[in-house]
């Protein structure tokens, strides 16, 4: 980068309004925010596009999408995790957290292999000078799998994790509370006869009946005091949402009712929704629908899931409602603060220099050009 960048004929996205403007960059921070048009030769003319933060994805299973991008096709783990970080820059997401699955409750051919594979290839590339996008670590712990805490005690200590989420995905809860749903989407993704799902099915219970709030438990003292946010994962009602924040969860992550979310909001947890339900229109599971979950005043940040483009998306879907700066803010200040990472997330004066340049298609946003720390990444 050179010592000085200047981007100017912009409209600045700032936390609490939008502005006509320039911007300063030096020294991979930002270092003025001013009205009006700069006139330096040098200045970059943004021709009146929409700059706003870099975007922060709490959740992403993009890597997994790239390792795996058939059922029986396995890429090679540096060159996907490569390609992923590639796809983040280009939906301007500048900071990600990559979720990474610790257990297997046997639907989930070679999870535990991307799982391995990807917290080697994190650490191997985290720094390098040729990585787009700042990568960290988001485990999410399958709670009623047997080999979760073997996994989980191999990665706790790691210096990049960044968030921790406590997931049940039996059958018969959350996601999967609706067991007729459940045994269909099992039976059309296996080649399993439908007996054959059916004794899977009490298996998984009976196994969640042994292990489910041991290992919670476990999660919950591993991380206590450490200052990393703790998430649960799908839950379904009010009673369940006061549980975790009294055990110290204050984040609830992709909630699969309204009843769970409001509770989570007026309580002061952190809700995460998902930008493909919204981009969408509803959810792919059955759940509850997140743009319902906006207008409730129910979410605080959007995460990508499985499409980091939808991020974006998602924000200018969701602005109409609430406003422009507080709609980017779920994809970029919120976010940065539910991560305690409190050098950027905003548009201000001294935080570093990770923006997005975002044009409009029709009513469609399209990332033009994205900054990390001041360099151009894309």
């Amino acid at each position: 980068m050179t010592a000085e960048t200047v981007l100017t004929n912009a409209r600045l996205v700032l936390p609490e309004a939008e502005m006509e403007g320039t911007l300063v960059l030096r020294d991979g921070r930002i270092a003025e925010i001013q009205p009006g048009r700069a006139h330096h030769a040098s200045a970059l003319d943004c021709e009146g596009d929409i700059l706003i933060p870099g975007v922060v994805d709490v959740h992403t299973d993009n890597l997994e999408r790239q390792v795996q991008p058939r059922a029986n096709a396995r890429w090679p783990s540096r060159s996907a995790f490569i390609a992923h970080d590639a796809q983040c820059a280009a939906a301007g997401v500048t900071t990600v957290l990559d979720a990474l699955c610790l257990g297997d409750l046997g639907f989930d051919q070679g999870r535990d292999q991307t799982f391995h594979d990807g917290v080697r290839d994190l650490t191997a590339l985290h720094g390098q000078p040729f990585m787009k996008a700042e990568h960290l670590l988001h485990l999410r712990c399958e709670l009623p799998a047997r080999d979760m805490p073997g996994l989980l005690e191999g990665v706790a200590d790691h210096p990049l994790v960044a968030m921790v989420s406590l997931m049940d995905h039996s059958p018969g809860v959350g996601q999967y509370r609706d067991l007729a749903r459940y045994r269909a989407m099992r039976i059309k993704q296996t080649r399993m006869t439908d007996a054959e799902v059916e004794v899977r099915i009490l298996k998984l219970q009976a196994q969640r009946a042994e292990l489910r709030e041991r290992q919670r438990r476990l999660v919950i003292d591993r991380f206590a005091g450490r200052g990393i946010p703790l998430a649960s994962h799908d839950d379904e009602d009010a009673a369940e949402v006061r549980r975790n924040a009294e055990d110290g969860i204050r984040v609830s992550e992709f909630p699969v009712t309204m009843e769970a979310a409001i509770e989570a909001a007026r309580i002061g947890v952190g809700v995460i929704a998902g930008s493909p339900n919204i981009v969408r229109g509803g959810s792919h599971s059955g759940n509850v629908a997140a743009m319902d979950l906006v207008r409730a005043g129910a979410v605080h940040v959007l995460a990508s899931d499985y499409v980091p483009p939808a991020l974006i998306e998602a924000a200018f879907l969701i602005a109409p409602d609430i406003g422009l700066p507080a709609a980017i803010a779920t994809i970029t200040r919120a976010p940065a603060a539910m991560c305690n990472l409190n050098d950027r997330g905003r548009l201000e004066a001294g935080l570093r220099a990770d923006l997005v340049r975002v044009t409009r298609h029709g009513t469609m946003p399209v990332v033009r050009q994205v900054w990390r720390a001041g360099e151009r990444v894309i």
